[in-house]
């Protein structure tokens, strides 16, 4: 019975100094950044010559086409700049070029995620060392149906970029040591925007979590 007992002991304290080391990492709930009724915590971002005017419609965000860039900056309050997540839906609904242009917060400066830009497919991280979503190590292609919904998934951890488009990996790229930035097209839309160039998007179902570091 001695032997049982010191047994159970030996297991349960193992158990107990093992359990900090082996507990998940914590993420929080997800907040919604677009409520689908209105712009409450967005404005219409100042591009030069865009007369185009985004609006809301049944539940979307609509980012009409414009002379070039139409889109929407987070005017909602503090945001993260490490260990979070952004999820949404876009859609192209008319037009060539890129239907979700997503400028986002990275350590002290920015970055935007480009889908279907450079006459409809090509996808990647804008900037990296001065390179552009085309002419970086992310740029890859990728066919875009009008009117289909495409869930995107943006996760940012220290010095690293990760980006899933449905289910694939879209973007994983360390930035250890990298010149992280936006193209000065994408200035108006920090610290955090949605835009479009010459072509009308919508976006739904936007939201952010922060993850543990």
């Amino acid at each position: 019975m001695r032997s049982v007992a010191l047994a159970v002991c030996l297991c349960l304290c193992a158990s107990a100094l093992a359990s900090p080391a082996t507990k998940p990492a914590t993420t929080q709930a997800w907040r919604a950044l677009f409520d689908g009724k209105t712009l409450n915590g967005w404005k219409v971002t100042d591009f030069p010559d865009s007369k185009a005017k985004p609006r809301v419609e049944e539940g979307k965000l609509i980012l009409p086409k414009g002379t070039d860039m139409t889109g929407v900056t987070w005017t909602g309050g503090d945001l993260p700049t490490t260990n979070y997540e952004i999820e949404l839906e876009a859609q192209r609904i008319d037009g060539d070029d890129f239907f979700c242009g997503l400028t986002f917060p990275m350590a002290k400066s920015h970055a935007s995620l480009i889908l279907g830009g450079w006459g409809g497919g090509v996808c990647g991280i804008s900037s990296l060392d001065g390179d552009d979503a085309a002419r970086n190590e992310t740029t890859t292609a990728r066919d875009f149906k009008k009117g289909e919904w495409y869930r995107v998934l943006l996760r940012i951890t220290p010095n690293r970029i990760q980006a899933w488009l449905e289910k694939e990996n879209l973007v994983d790229v360390d930035t250890t040591g990298r010149d992280v930035g936006v193209r000065m097209e994408c200035e108006e839309s920090r610290p955090l925007g949605v835009c479009t160039w010459r072509t009308t998007g919508a976006i739904r179902n936007m939201r952010l979590r922060r993850t543990a570091g």
